[in-house]
């Protein structure tokens, strides 16, 4: 079986990326990797490049996608693999190329998900001279560790409906940022003890379009302002959500946590209903001018 290397395939991957948008998944285990590409998939992504550092069982794979997704080998489980795939496919697809990255058990939403393609949002989003959208990342997690010890339940998955600030984002001069806010909640507010500071942000700009010079950073970051930006100067721009139980994952396995933490149930707990409707209606996600 061919297992090309990320490297490999981006070398001539120009005409493929050209057609997105495109969604660059990071496979760090087994947790709902089916889910998450077929997810995808349904999402009207042109491309899915599945990036692992072993190939990906004939199982995990959705079934008539096989023209759709590319699994890679990448080393998805090291700290800054995202880095180096995000920036990677930025230099080897054309400019205005719509991306978007992940991990596995995390899954996008934004507006109107369930009767709009992705495709048609950033359409959107471009026309509004956007170039960059911001994405909560919205903490999953199973309601029993003993029944579910690695945190991931599709079926049973709960979310806290409260819980969520932002704070305004400094320069180095300690000027506030210009439309741009540090965003908290979820996991990583209850349990930020558990977590470097660094990594307790919510926001994370995982909807972009590529262009020269255009880098992202280990925060979830760019290093062109603009991109970090939640709207533009005049209104309210499409804001999206990612749903993961990554952190959870994390939280319920790793040695300096597992043992301080019985469950993740709290009275602010609330049953996922994997709908965009109940995300907007909370205020986790924005529509802005799109209708």
């Amino acid at each position: 079986m061919s297992f090309p290397s990320l490297t490999d395939f981006l070398r001539g991957a120009r005409d493929q990326l050209a057609k997105g948008p495109v969604a660059l998944l990071l496979i760090e285990d087994e947790a709902a990797v089916q889910q998450t590409l077929a997810h995808h998939l349904n999402a009207g992504f042109k491309l899915v490049l599945a990036l692992s550092p072993e190939p990906l069982p004939a199982h995990a794979l959705p079934r008539d996608a096989a023209e759709r997704i590319v699994n890679l080998r990448h080393e998805s489980r090291l700290g800054r693999a995202h880095v180096e795939a995000v920036n990677a496919a930025i230099e080897a697809a054309p400019a205005d190329t719509w991306f978007y990255y992940g991990y596995n058990a995390e899954f996008l939403f934004y507006p109107f998900s369930e009767s709009r393609s992705v495709g048609e949002m950033l359409a959107f989003h471009a026309e509004e001279r956007r170039r960059a959208m911001l994405t909560y990342v919205i903490d999953l997690y199973a309601p029993d560790l003993e029944r579910f010890p690695d945190a991931v339940s599709l079926n049973e998955a709960m979310f806290d409906r409260t819980g969520y600030y932002a704070l305004g984002r400094m320069d180095r001069d300690g000027r506030y940022k210009e439309r741009q806010l540090d965003f908290h909640g979820g996991l990583r507010w209850r349990f930020e003890e558990h977590l470097p500071q660094d990594r307790r942000r919510i926001d994370r700009i995982a909807l972009f379009c590529s262009q020269p010079g255009l880098r992202l950073l280990p925060d979830h970051r760019f290093n062109i302002e603009e991109y970090n930006t939640y709207a533009c100067p005049w209104h309210n721009n499409l804001t999206a959500a990612v749903a993961s139980f990554r952190v959870a994952k994390a939280l319920a396995k790793n040695p300096g946590s597992r043992g301080h933490i019985r469950s993740f149930h709290w009275r602010n707990s609330h049953p996922f209903r994997w709908n965009a409707q109940q995300l907007m209606d909370i205020g986790l996600m924005e529509p802005g001018q799109w209708f």
